[in-house]
């Protein structure tokens, strides 16, 4: 399943992330790589410690959890601080697949990566290139969001950032541990809470209403772990 949640982030938090990232140090994106990753990895990133990282990154999982299309597409149980990085011209991204554990640096917390999510923090046409391609049963998708606006996929999807070619292209990248690990049964949840949410808004005295929201919470409480 690949969800766009589009203005997770308002203008006004976008250009305040942005005055902050500018003046911030960056570092080779190395740091965060897997062993076949690093082979293909080259772009810039700001250090997992970083303190206008962390308080970005709480910015971020303050709204996230707000947002009642991320939560239903997600059902998150973790989410792995965000991070940041920063594509110039030359820099790219080849294909890869994402760690399937990740470990919160400085502590024993870990994540499993569920779901990937890339949180746009650059408008399209301030960069040339930098589409990120998805790759799943669900096809190719080459993804370029306006900024403030995020990508949800499955982590397991095979992806790549293809080479910026003019501008710089800055984004929050971050994984998700969802209380329903397989992605079939979390996009059949979705699919069934999307529609109970149409129905309501449609005909909400509708009989059917108490029968499907009963279906959805016996399926959650079926194949959830929390």
């Amino acid at each position: 399943m690949l969800i766009q949640v589009p203005d997770l982030l308002s203008p006004e938090q976008v250009a305040a992330c942005r005055s902050l990232l500018d003046s911030s140090e960056w570092i080779d994106g190395d740091v965060t790589a897997g062993h076949q990753s690093r082979r293909a990895k080259n772009n810039m990133q700001l250090a997992e410690g970083d303190p206008g990282a962390i308080m970005l990154g709480d910015i971020i999982q303050a709204e996230l959890e707000r947002n009642t299309l991320f939560v239903s597409a997600a059902l998150p149980k973790k989410i792995f601080p965000p991070l940041f990085n920063r594509y110039s011209s030359g820099h790219s991204f080849g294909t890869h697949v994402d760690n399937a554990i990740r470990q919160v640096s400085g502590t024993e917390h870990r994540v499993r990566t569920d779901l990937s999510a890339t949180l746009f923090l650059s408008d399209p046409d301030e960069y040339e290139g930098g589409d990120l391609v998805i790759e799943d049963n669900f096809g190719v998708q080459r993804i370029k969001l306006t900024a403030g606006s995020m990508i949800l996929y499955p982590a397991s999807s095979l992806h790549h950032v293809t080479p910026i070619k003019r501008g710089t292209r800055i984004a929050s990248f971050f994984w998700i541990e969802s209380m329903v690990r397989d992605d079939g049964q979390r996009t059949l949840l979705f699919d069934l809470d999307s529609s109970i949410q149409r129905l309501a808004a449609e005909s909400p005295e509708h009989p059917s209403l108490i029968q499907l929201t009963g279906v959805y919470h016996n399926l959650l409480r079926r194949w959830a772990e929390v």
